[in-house]
C-alpha cells in the first residue's frame, strides 16, 4: 500500500451522528418507562430487533447468513473472498432492565464501519463481518453468551437447544418461531481476526479520566454454593456460649470472601450476591445458611490460588466452631487473554486519533471470551457513566461512542490489508 493511500486511510472518520441515530432507533424496540430496554433473547421484540440490524445491513450492501442458533453475520465482500474475513460484532439482546448500550454498541459500530466504507468507496482485501451473537445476557435462557459458545464448541448445539425459559419453552423452538433458526453449522463460520466494541460496564476509565480502554484480557470466574450448617434454637433461652448460630459464622467467611479479593491483587474480586438462611425467623436461632461466592482474577493459577485460599479460610472456622461447612463449585469460566498484535493495533490506533487508551482488564465475560478460542481477539472498551450498565440508567456520551468506533475503524482497517 502506497503512503498516499495510508493517509487517505487514516484522515478516515465514522459519522457520530449517524451512528448515535441508530443506537437510538435499536433502543426503541422494547423501550421502558425508565428509558432502558428489555429484549430478552428470541422473543417477538428480540426478533423486531434482529429484523431492523439486518435490514440496515442489507441496505448497506451486505449479505447475511444465520447459523443453526441463530448467530447472524452481515458480510461486506473484499476483493479477495476467499481470504476469512475480519470480523466484529457483540449481541443485542438485552437484561430485563438492561440499558442502551450493552452489546448493542459493538453491533452497531461495526454497521457504522462498513457505512463509512461504503460512502468513501473504499474496497478492503479481505471481507468484512459484522456478527450478533445469540443469547449472550443469558436472562431468559442459560449458558450465557451461548451463541457464542456454541460456535467455539466450548458447549454442544444439542446442550443449548435443550434449555429452556421459565415457561417451558426450549430454545430451539423460540428460534424456529422467530424465524432465526438458520441452515449453517455454528464454527464453519471462518473468521480472520475478531475485534469487539463494547462499554466497559465498569468505572475504571471514567475514574482514570480516559477515553479508551485496550482490554488485555477477561477475569475468570469460579461460582459456588456455599453452605454452613449449625442448629436452629429458641433466641431466648439459649445462652450464647451455647449456640450453634450458623449465620454468624456463615457471616466471617463472607467477610473473607472480600479479603481473598486484597489478598490476590491488583485483579482478585470477591462477591457474595446471595443469601439464603433458614428458618429465617425473628426469635430462632439461625440453624442453615446458604450463600454464593464469586471469585475472580486476571489468571486461572490466580483463581486456583483464590480457591485453595478460601477453602482453607473455611476449613479453619469449621474447626474453630464446630459447624458443618461445604464448598461446592457451581460455575467456572477459564481466564481469557486478548492477542498482543490485535492490542498492540488498537492502542496504535487510538494514539494516532489523538485518543487517550489505557490498558485495562474485563471482568465481565463477552462473546470476545470465545472468539478468541479461535482467531486473534481484540476489545475496545469505552466509558461509561458512573460504570453503570446492566440498568435502565446505562449511560454513554456521543463522544466516547464515536472515539470508539473510529478506533474500530482504523483498526479493522489495517488489518483487512487494504488494496492499493
Amino acid at each position: 500500500m502506497d503512503t498516499k493511500i495510508k493517509q487517505d486511510i487514516g484522515a478516515l472518520r465514522i459519522d457520530g451522528q449517524r451512528l448515535w441515530s441508530s443506537l437510538m432507533e435499536l433502543a426503541r424496540v422494547g423501550a421502558t418507562d425508565k428509558g432502558g430496554v428489555c429484549r430478552l433473547a428470541l422473543t417477538e421484540l428480540d426478533r423486531q430487533g434482529r429484523d431492523l440490524v439486518t435490514r440496515w445491513a442489507r441496505e448497506a450492501g451486505m449479505s447475511v447468513t444465520v447459523d443453526k442458533i441463530g448467530n447472524t453475520f452481515m458480510r461486506r465482500p473484499g476483493r479477495n473472498n476467499s481470504l476469512p474475513p475480519v470480523m466484529t460484532g457483540s449481541h443485542i439482546d438485552t437484561q430485563p432492565t438492561g440499558g442502551k448500550f450493552d452489546g448493542n454498541y459493538g453491533v452497531l459500530a461495526g454497521l457504522e464501519v462498513v457505512r463509512t466504507l461504503n460512502d468513501h468507496d473504499i474496497r478492503t482485501e479481505a471481507p468484512i463481518e459484522v456478527a450478533f451473537w445469540t443469547n449472550e445476557e443469558g436472562s431468559r435462557f442459560v449458558p450465557v453468551m451461548m451463541g457464542s459458545g456454541v460456535f467455539a464448541k466450548a458447549f454442544s448445539l444439542e446442550h443449548a437447544y435443550a434449555a429452556t425459559d421459565a415457561e417451558g419453552l426450549s430454545v430451539r423452538d423460540e428460534l424456529a418461531r422467530i424465524g432465526y433458526l438458520g441452515a449453517e453449522e455454528p464454527g464453519d463460520h471462518p473468521v480472520g481476526s475478531y475485534f469487539e466494541t463494547h462499554i466497559e460496564q465498569g468505572p475504571v476509565l471514567e475514574d482514570h479520566d480516559k477515553t479508551i480502554g485496550v482490554v488485555s484480557g477477561v477475569l475468570g470466574i469460579r461460582w459456588y454454593d456455599c453452605t454452613v450448617t449449625g442448629m436452629e434454637a429458641h433466641a431466648g433461652p439459649t445462652p450464647m456460649h451455647l449456640r450453634r448460630d450458623a449465620l454468624q459464622v456463615a457471616t466471617s467467611l463472607m467477610q473473607q470472601v472480600v479479603a481473598c479479593a486484597g489478598r490476590h491483587p491488583p485483579h482478585g474480586r470477591g462477591t457474595v450476591g446471595q443469601v439464603c438462611v433458614f428458618p429465617n425467623s425473628r426469635n430462632v436461632i439461625p440453624g442453615r445458611v446458604t450463600f454464593s461466592i464469586d471469585l475472580r482474577n486476571a489468571t486461572d493459577a490466580l483463581c486456583d490460588a483464590m480457591d485453595a485460599d478460601i477453602r482453607e479460610v473455611a476449613a479453619r472456622l469449621a474447626e474453630s466452631s464446630g459447624l458443618s461447612i461445604s464448598i461446592e463449585q457451581v460455575s467456572a469460566y477459564p481466564a481469557q487473554s486478548f492477542h498482543p498484535e490485535c492490542m498492540a493495533a488498537i492502542g496504535h490506533a487510538a494514539e494516532r486519533l489523538g485518543y487517550s487508551p489505557m490498558k485495562i482488564v474485563s471482568g465481565a465475560g463477552h462473546d470476545a471470551v470465545y472468539l478468541a478460542r479461535l482467531a486473534r481477539t481484540g476489545m475496545i472498551f469505552i466509558p461509561c457513566k458512573d460504570g453503570i450498565s446492566h440498568n435502565e440508567s446505562e449511560s454513554a456520551t456521543p463522544e466516547h461512542v464515536a472515539a470508539g468506533c473510529n478506533v474500530l475503524l482504523q483498526t479493522m482497517l489495517a488489518q483487512a490489508v487494504l488494496a492499493g
